[in-house]
């Protein structure tokens, strides 16, 4: 399990460490934050899969991500005794992103490219740093993995072992040095993070994937944005918990029955069967609500739990009777998943609160950073960039 987010000059989060739990909800008024925070956990993705840089890129390169205040806000501003002003730099701008867990930790910095008057590429990011240790938090004394520029080195005993010298400045450590013999850390850790799970871009107008009919093939992981809904639900009927399902169908409309017809060329759609209906009715004559509860459905029965699933305000379109079926689904996932939860729904923060293990942190600003409300110095995670 995770224990603790961090991240340094990403868009409004100038310095920012977040307690995890085992069902950690996140809200906040508009602009606080939240969604600068699901795109820094998207980021950490990015950097397992070797696409953190061109992901930055396509947010308009480092420059329009980096924190734009100053470099550090004193006491005084805080308290409004002198305006918010800028100062010489003191370290290198870097965009520093990490977290720390029951067993591994993981950072990475940043920066600026060395500009070079023949290139036409000096705004892209490039990879200054990265480190895995063991534990919760830094410590040189447990780092396993470390990288500066193209070199990584490998901890061995008491001796550290080069893995790689040559590593490009654009290359991710997972890139090159993930072989699960020699560097097995580097491969147990891109594999978790490869199997994180995020859910926010469910479509649910007339042509929305999850609204066609799709080839039957076993699907235990259901696609970001739904297009293999019926094969999902199939999968979990066959190898998963169907009864969790029906219950979960149940549990939200009342007497209705789910149901996977199977079409000709091999083709699957999802139905559903209402009390004083004489036939079933197939998902593209489903209301928006309906699509995405069963959708939601889809994500959180998974047969293949993942370490991490992330859901950005799942309550959208759903109707407010919804919310209480939603939110004890996602209590039974945190049975088998870690859960990260961004919400604007207050009825669905107040019921997943007293679900066993949830923590929930509200987002607000304070000089445009993002910080956590009530959250003292002292009540924040142990965390160091080292």
């Amino acid at each position: 399990m995770l224990m603790t987010l961090a991240v340094q000059n990403y868009r409004s989060l100038h310095s920012l460490e977040v307690p995890l739990s085992r069902l950690t909800v996140i809200t906040g008024a508009n602009g606080a934050g939240k969604s600068n925070l699901y795109g820094a956990l998207r980021l950490l993705v990015n950097a397992a899969n070797g696409d953190v840089v061109a992901a930055l890129a396509r947010e308009g390169g480092l420059p329009n991500v980096m924190w734009a205040g100053p470099e550090k806000i004193s006491r005084a501003m805080e308290r409004g005794e002198v305006p918010v002003q800028g100062s010489p730099r003191q370290n290198a701008s870097r965009i520093k992103l990490g977290f720390g867990g029951e067993q591994f930790g993981y950072l990475i910095e940043l920066g600026m490219p060395t500009p070079m008057a023949s290139s036409a590429f000096n705004l892209d990011p490039v990879i200054k740093r990265e480190s895995i240790w063991h534990g919760q938090a830094w410590r040189q004394a447990s780092v396993l993995v470390d990288r500066k520029g193209p070199l990584v080195r490998r901890r061995s005993g008491r001796q550290w072992q080069v893995v790689a010298s040559d590593l490009a400045e654009s290359d991710s450590l997972f890139s090159h040095a993930g072989d699960p013999a020699s560097v097995p850390e580097v491969f147990r850790l891109r594999e978790m993070l490869r199997h994180w799970r995020f859910y926010a871009d469910f479509r649910t107008d007339a042509a929305a994937p999850a609204r066609q009919s799709i080839p039957a093939t076993r699907t235990p992981v259901l696609h970001h944005d739904g297009r293999d809904l019926a094969a999902a639900l199939q999968t979990i009927i066959e190898v998963g918990e169907p009864n969790a399902l029906h219950e979960a169908i149940d549990d939200a409309f009342p007497g209705s029955r789910l149901g996977i017809e199977r079409l000709g060329a091999g083709q699957l759609q999802a139905t559903l069967t209402q009390p004083g209906l004489l036939r079933a009715l197939n998902c593209s004559e489903w209301s928006d609500g309906t699509l995405r509860y069963v959708l939601l459905v889809a994500a959180l029965l998974t047969p293949r739990p993942p370490p991490l699933m992330v859901l950005n305000e799942p309550e959208t379109s759903l109707h407010p009777e919804l919310v209480a079926p939603l939110a004890r689904l996602i209590g039974k996932a945190t049975e088998r998943s870690q859960v990260w939860i961004i919400s604007h729904s207050r009825e669905l923060v107040r019921r997943l609160e007293i679900v066993e293990g949830c923590s929930n942190h509200i987002l607000e600003k304070s000089l445009g950073r993002t910080v956590v409300s009530g959250l003292a110095e002292l009540d924040k995670p142990p965390w160091r960039w080292g």
